[in-house]
């Protein structure tokens, strides 16, 4: 019999400080603004923008946006005042609906055994709130680069909802309609995110909020004119392109051979596998899969720590044999964050029915190497759309694909830090492993600005990112 096991991963608070500091001293050089305007500032974009953290959206995490902090920073060269759609102040995030939280509330790190943990209460803000006025942050959740042009997201978006003029406005137009002197756009995370948090699995019934890749011609469309309405008559701004998404903590935190076994174990495993690896040799025979393939497909335990089998639908269908599309993971496959909650666990208490052992893992459970250059692929194609724009209508750009290069390999020194994409104890990303951490936005707004002064000559200064915490306590005061 197969023992249930558990696993998790090991979150460690210790930081290796970094003796390199980045930081300069700029305080005999005047703040100015260059040949920008920093008067009006919006900022249009998704939960990046908005400042999402730890999983949902809070007022403390907002406050720590980059769009905040950057207007943080206009505001020594001429910058205005920047309103921001707030939360409310209990932090504890997302909405509830009759009393009963409906959208999921932040996480915090439970010290007592290093998990992260929804915090406790109900959001004081609902599903049908709307708030009045206008916002210089257009940072809203869930949103792909055509969701800002869409003139029904309103009533699809309780984040645009909330703040939108009407149910019909655009996040673009609320923008426009405000005359904005300056902006900045980073959108297109969700165009992959969606269909990669999914592992691969899309769902195209919906157009509006589905989890496909967009086409790279409907986000060139989208993307243009988004850059073109906001550079009108000589508009200036920023723009920033698109890290690889598989990047992500939320697909590096789980290795791909998470299985430990002993050599009695594994023998057992193998022997309950023996039927389906006999089956490919008579499909080789056959010649409906290749040598190659079938040795992709055998499924072989040992002693120590193993790969997980996982379905896979990229491989050749078999069913007319009774074979299903199975094979142990690679490397190259990435295993989304939530599988840990998930592998090695038994089905209905049986203890040889384990999951990612015994019981193949769902594709949704998965990213596998197709998928992973699927997404890289439309991001690539997406990334060219926006380095085109900027150099067409003559924006600022941040490379934000090379940082997140650094974040996962070298990693990138921040005054004393060195931030690293590792999950938790690199401190660049939250506990969802998908959104920054207060530190993090600190790291991208000084992106921004380095881009910003670079393009308009103006002489902003950066953030220190010994200002900021990691991780979000259990109680925010």
């Amino acid at each position: 019999m197969i023992k249930n096991f558990k696993w998790v991963v090991l979150v460690s608070l210790t930081f290796i400080a970094c003796t390199n500091d980045d930081t300069t001293t700029t305080g005999e050089v005047p703040v100015t603004a260059g040949t920008a305007d920093f008067s009006k500032y919006v900022a249009l974009g998704d939960s990046f923008a908005a400042g999402y953290s730890d999983g949902a959206l809070f007022k403390k995490g907002q406050e720590n946006s980059y769009p905040n902090l950057l207007a943080q920073q206009f505001a020594a060269a001429g910058g205005g005042v920047f309103t921001t759609p707030f939360m409310a102040a209990d932090n504890v995030g997302g909405f509830s609906s009759g009393g009963v939280q409906v959208v999921p509330q932040r996480l915090y790190l439970e010290t007592s055994n290093n998990t992260p943990t929804l915090v406790p209460g109900v959001s004081a803000n609902t599903l049908t709130e709307r708030l009045t006025g206008t916002f210089n942050n257009m940072g809203i959740p869930g949103a792909k680069s055509f969701h800002l042009l869409f003139n029904g997201y309103a009533p699809l978006n309780p984040y645009f909802k909330r703040m939108a003029s009407s149910t019909t406005a655009t996040v673009l137009g609320d923008a426009l309609a405000q005359n904005p002197t300056f902006f900045s756009l980073w959108i297109g995370g969700n165009d992959a995110l969606g269909y990669a948090t999914n592992g691969g699995v899309p769902t195209s019934q919906d157009a509006v909020n589905g989890n496909d890749l967009t086409p790279a011609a409907n986000f060139s469309a989208a993307y243009n004119a988004l850059a073109t309405q906001l550079s009108a008559n000589g508009r200036k701004g920023v723009v920033a392109n698109l890290p690889y998404v598989t990047a992500l903590p939320y697909f590096t935190a789980v290795p791909y051979n998470p299985v430990p076994l002993n050599a009695a174990t594994a023998t057992q495993l193998n022997s309950g596998y023996a039927q389906y690896n006999g089956g490919l040799a008579l499909a080789q025979n056959a010649g409906l899969i290749t040598a190659a393939e079938r040795t992709r497909r055998t499924i072989n335990f040992a002693a120590g720590q193993n790969a997980v089998v996982m379905v896979d639908s990229y491989l050749t269908n078999l069913s007319a044999l009774g074979l299903p599309s199975l094979r142990q993971a690679t490397s190259a496959d990435l295993l989304v964050l939530p599988s840990r909650s998930i592998i090695g666990t038994t089905v209905g208490g049986n203890p040889a029915q384990v999951n990612g052992v015994s019981v193949p893992l769902e594709d949704k459970w998965v990213l596998s190497s197709d998928e992973v250059a699927e997404v890289k692929a439309a991001t690539d194609a997406y990334n060219l759309v926006i380095q085109a724009a900027a150099t067409t209508n003559n924006l600022a750009f941040v490379d934000a694909k090379s940082v997140m290069d650094l974040l996962s390999t070298t990693g990138i020194n921040f005054n004393t830090y060195n931030m690293t994409s590792t999950y938790v104890t690199g401190g660049s990303f939250s506990l969802d492993g998908v959104h920054p951490s207060a530190r993090g936005y600190a790291l991208i707004a000084n992106l921004f600005i380095d881009a910003i002064n670079a393009k308009y000559g103006s002489t902003l200064r950066k953030k220190d990112g010994r200002d900021f915490e990691i991780l979000y306590p259990k109680v925010i005061n």
